[in-house]
């Protein structure tokens, strides 16, 4: 296979989609990564906060999934939050087999005084853009994850 030439006096790797999309999340998220780190939370804590909101609960394998970290490193992480009071686990109604993880009522404080702070770093960084490149940038990452993703177990 034949590596295409980028468009002249381009580096590869400026017009390659996998590092744009890469750098892009990075800049990005940095920004309010540094208001997390001036809070003292974790963006892993952070990703568990916002995977559970509005959730009737999550399994251990899905959390994994949705916050990008290995099962050990997420069952690792929940041990933490439970034993700080953020979240819980329960036998699922189900299947009394598989575990369940939620929001405690502090948890559920912490999430949405984040989502707020996360809604207002996001509304920040679409003003940059005209409201209708705002909304395709939205659109064609939810069409590129619906496209590519695997399904979610939890």
């Amino acid at each position: 296979m034949e590596i295409p030439s980028p468009p002249s006096g381009v580096r590869f790797i400026d017009d390659y989609l996998v590092y744009l999309l890469a750098r892009a999340a990075h800049q990005v998220s940095s920004e309010f990564h540094e208001q997390l780190r001036r809070r003292g939370i974790s963006v892993a804590v952070w990703r568990v906060l916002s995977a559970l909101i509005g959730s009737e609960g999550e399994t251990v394998t899905g959390l994994a999934e949705i916050c990008l970290l290995q099962q050990p490193t997420m069952t690792k992480l929940l041990d933490r939050m439970a034993r700080s009071g953020l979240v819980c686990r329960s036998p699922d109604q189900r299947d009394r087999r598989v575990v369940r993880v939620g929001l405690t009522a502090a948890g559920r404080a912490m999430a949405e005084d984040l989502a707020l702070a996360a809604k207002a770093h996001e509304a920040d960084l679409l003003a940059r853009h005209p409201p209708a490149e705002a909304e395709a940038i939205k659109n064609l990452l939810r069409s590129i994850l619906a496209r590519h993703d695997r399904p979610r177990r939890g």
